[in-house]
């Protein structure tokens, strides 16, 4: 649905499948999300960047909102959702410090990935779901539920991500 359709109140993110007023205003440009759903994001992003107990989880956050808006085949949304997808996978299996995502991308980003069709995320946790967390224990809580949610939606993936993780190990031997 177009954010500038007459007389439509509410419409659906093309990412997560979030319900929320229509909002004629910025969106990505190869994220998939709604303006209204990026207007959340961001949210989400001032809550993190204002307060430092919830920074520490904000990489898995930014991870999980990207391959939850995976956009179109096209060589910098493929990029994106190779390497966040990846460093999800090792926050949440390989309990990785969400704090080096940063670092990890940059090693990963050298790697050759290729276009993984997204699964559906219809009736799946969201950015939404997250913001009503009242404290930075609730708000850690909500982004691990919210991470392993999207994650398990990727299962048909993760093999292909995992063997990305492994090469992205071997091309950073010296």
């Amino acid at each position: 649905m177009s954010n500038n359709t007459p007389g439509l109140t509410a419409t659906s993110c093309p990412g997560c499948a979030v319900i929320l007023p229509v909002l004629d205003g910025p969106t990505h440009p190869y994220i998939g999300a709604s303006a209204a759903c990026w207007a959340k994001s961001g949210e989400l992003a001032a809550r993190e960047y204002q307060d430092r107990a919830y920074a520490a989880i904000h990489q898995l956050s930014v991870d999980v909102y990207a391959v939850q808006h995976p956009g179109k085949a096209e060589r910098r949304a493929i990029q994106s959702v190779a390497l966040h997808l990846m460093t999800l996978a090792m926050i949440l299996e390989d309990e990785t410090d969400p704090r080096i995502g940063p670092r990890l991308h940059k090693r990963m980003v050298q790697s050759e990935f290729h276009w993984l069709d997204p699964p559906s995320m219809q009736g799946r946790m969201n950015v939404s779901d997250v913001l009503f967390a009242q404290t930075s224990e609730g708000h850690e809580r909500l982004v691990r539920a919210w991470a392993e949610d999207v994650w398990r939606a990727w299962k048909p993936h993760q093999a292909t991500v995992r063997r990305w993780i492994e090469q992205s190990s071997l091309d950073a031997t010296p």
